[in-house]
């Protein structure tokens, strides 16, 4: 089965997973995010759901189905009765609500096609409630347009910008650690977010199928907890999951495992990272957000921060 990021899996016990992966050598590694339950806050097809937080669906899986879990949940192929494909979802949503056809429109015009966008999160598989966010997904090269198109509209006051409680809120969310002005300071950059008639809306990126290589990241041998200070020289998949920053020096990349920090450099910019370095069978790289939180984990760029420090590697233990 074909299957990315952003898409939703349903299993035969109508269970509801988000897709965490572009490869799937042994199932179909995603997160359990809907049960069914007959006192549910959400429902869809006459039938109710209730949503699970990270912890309490390991919790659910341990207990219903142990032979899942792995690091996240794989889902065996033959235990997946529905595919939930966020572009051809796109146009029934956007006809039924307004807020995501303007911002569906709004691309179209920019030059942005259909097939290169679609919608997830809730409104992929219809348990949006009247509070749920917008999850858009802009694919491959797509989404550096759909985000410049979506800057664009917010200048011309068609879309608006998060103001300070909304950034407060995420911030208590995240909970980086980086202080909440430099958090900020790199959020606004990344332009993915925005704000349509009151609800808070996400531009998120998924690899074109053309994008997508053969084989999955392989893990390294982890030889301890590093800081890694130098230069990017690539960003194609900063905004991915995870997130990827190639560096000119003695590690060769970073790889992000948090959505906090996807998209926190450019090219050309330096930056400090502090996670778990691994060894791999193409050099070293360093993990960030090998806990869900990333805990005295980030990624911030001194670049942008108008600081610098030597470029270089320093091994914690």
């Amino acid at each position: 089965m074909r299957a990315r990021i952003r898409d939703f899996i349903e299993s035969k016990d109508g269970w509801i997973f988000a897709v965490a992966d572009y490869h799937h050598p042994r199932g179909i590694r995603s997160l359990l995010r809907y049960i069914p339950h007959p006192q549910g806050e959400r429902e869809a097809g006459g039938r109710r759901f209730r949503k699970l937080d990270f912890d309490p669906s390991f919790d659910f899986l341990r207990r219903e189905r142990p032979d899942y879990i792995e690091d996240l949940h794989v889902v065996p192929v033959e235990d997946v009765s529905r595919r939930y494909d966020p572009v051809e979802r796109l146009s029934d949503v956007a006809k039924a609500d307004s807020r995501l056809g303007r911002i569906t429109v709004l691309l179209e015009d920019g030059g942005i096609e259909r097939r290169s966008m679609g919608i997830t999160g809730s409104m992929l598989i219809g348990l949006q409630g009247p509070t749920s966010d917008i999850d858009f997904v802009a694919y491959g090269k797509a989404w550096f347009c759909a985000r410049d198109i979506i800057r664009q509209a917010k200048a011309n006051g068609l879309i608006e910008e998060l103001n300070d409680s909304m950034w407060r809120k995420i911030y208590a969310k995240r909970r980086p650690e980086v202080s909440f002005s430099e958090f900020v300071l790199h959020e606004r950059r990344k332009g993915n977010r925005g704000v349509i008639d009151g609800t808070y809306f996400d531009l998120l990126f998924t690899r074109e199928w053309d994008q997508i290589g053969g084989s999955p990241r392989s893990p390294g041998r982890p030889v301890g907890r590093a800081k890694v200070v130098g230069e990017v020289v690539d960003a194609e998949y900063a905004f991915d999951s995870p997130s990827i920053l190639k560096l000119d020096g003695d590690v060769e990349e970073i790889a992000c495992f948090s959505h906090t920090y996807a998209g926190q450099a450019l090219p050309g910019e330096k930056v400090e990272a502090v996670g778990v370095l691994e060894e791999t069978a193409s050099g070293l790289s360093l993990i960030v957000g090998t806990t869900r939180e990333a805990r005295g984990e980030w990624i911030r760029s001194l670049s942008l921060l108008g600081l610098d420090s030597p470029a270089g590697l320093s091994v914690f233990e």
